[in-house]
Formats: C-alpha cells, structure tokens, sequence
C-alpha cells in the first residue's frame, strides 16, 4: 500500500479545503514546490496535485505544476479540471505520470473508454461521493450516479486506477470510509485508493488490517499540514515507496 501526500493548489497557494467546500479554505503553504521537496525528503515516491482553480473552472495553476515537476522527481498525478482529450495531452505533456478524470467520466464515460485506448495505463479515475451519489465540477454538483457502477466502468476502460473520495470525509479528520473504499474495490479489477478522512497516522494500520491488501493506496491532506500524520513513519510502515 502506497502512502500518496496531496497538494492542492488555489491561486499558487498549497490549501486544504474541507468536505470540498470553496467558502471553507486554509492556506498552509504559499509553494508547492517547497511542499513537494518536504514530501520526497520524507520518503514520498508519488504526490497527489490538485488544481482547484481549474476544477472549478476559474483559471489554472499550469505554472505552479510545472515547478513542482522541475523540482522533484517523483510520481506526480494531476486532476482537477481534466474533461477532454486535450487536457489529458497537456497534463501529460508538463510530465505528469498521470492524468486524473472525474467530472467528464461520469458525464461522458463512452468518451473516457475512448480516451482510454492510448492513454488508459496513464488515467486515474477520480470517484467522489456524498450520501452514495458521485458528485462532479470540483464537488459542486450532484449526479444520480452510483459510485460503485462507475468504478466498474472505469475498470472496463482500462483506466489506471480509481480513487475514492468520500466527500463527507474529507478535510474532516474523522477517519477514513474503510467500509465504502472496499466496496468501490470488490467492482473493479484495478488497483483502489482511498482519499478522506485520514486523521493520524494509525490510520494506515487500520485501512491495512481492515482491507487485507484490497487498497492499494491511501492519499493523505489536512492531517499531514497540521501535523497529525507522520509521512515517514507511515511510509516506513507500509514500504510504500514508489518510484
């Protein structure tokens, strides 16, 4: 299981939000580059981005990204914002390893699948969910859509992975949906990691015990920026180094 620090980015500032709410933000940070230097010092084979501004369609943080990318290199995964072929392109062509799709998977999946034929081993699908629906445009939207189908479509495509937001969760520090994680991967044959909740370190023992190897990963925000996870100790405790 590999321990993935997140970055997410508002105005080229390192921010978390919490249960994705725009109105509910705090700046930890103001580079993300220093921020990815800290990760990969303390053992981080693979960093989690995220481009809020994009996700909601007010600009992007192209720059800042590239940065990060010239300064560390790590595993780097890109979402937010990502609804077309060509922004699979552009993701790719700043070096990011991969590209991560939410909004457009779920509104256009027949189009993804598509996508998925060259670019499939390099697209992650972001599935995120409040009171069991997916919701999309940087969680500003809800859908009718169950999580658990869509993560067995992703398979299908051939995406790379699928990873799970319980929105609720996130941002929160009450702990991580073990329970909903494991049933997004008993619909899909790809690799399933976890996102929200995380609130110690002890978490990781727990998602470990309580999944017996069916997540693959745990993503990790607000409890790493205030302090209560310790990035090295977890990742010593999972040998969850990649790259």
């Amino acid at each position: 299981m590999i321990i993935i620090p997140a970055i997410d980015v508002i105005g080229g500032a390192c921010v978390r939000l919490r249960q994705g709410s725009y109105d509910d933000t705090t700046v930890y940070n103001d580079d993300p580059v220093t921020v990815a230097k800290r990760f990969v010092d303390a053992g981080a084979g693979r960093i989690h981005l995220v481009d809020l501004d994009a996700a909601a369609g007010r600009g992007d943080n192209r720059k800042t990204f590239e940065r990060v990318r010239h300064a560390v290199s790590c595993v780097l995964e890109l979402g937010g914002g990502i609804r077309s072929l060509e922004g699979i392109r552009k993701a790719l062509e700043l070096g990011m390893d991969y590209a991560i799709v939410g909004t457009v998977l779920a509104q256009e999946p027949d189009a993804v699948g598509q996508w998925a034929a060259d670019y499939g081993s390099r697209m992650i699908a972001s599935i995120d969910a409040r009171d069991g629906k997916v919701q999309i445009a940087g969680w500003q939207e809800k859908t009718g859509i169950d999580p658990v189908e869509l993560a067995a479509a992703a398979g299908k495509m051939g995406c790379a992975a699928v990873q799970y937001t319980n929105i609720a969760r996130d941002g929160m520090l009450t702990g991580p949906d073990i329970a909903g994680t494991l049933r997004i991967a008993q619909a899909t044959s790809i690799p399933v990691i976890l996102s929200g909740g995380i609130s110690a370190t002890s978490d990781i023992d727990t998602i470990r015990m309580e999944s017996n190897g069916r997540i693959a990963g745990v993503i990790v925000g607000r409890a790493l920026y205030e302090g209560r996870f310790n990035l090295a100790d977890a990742i010593r405790r999972t040998a969850g180094r990649e790259g």
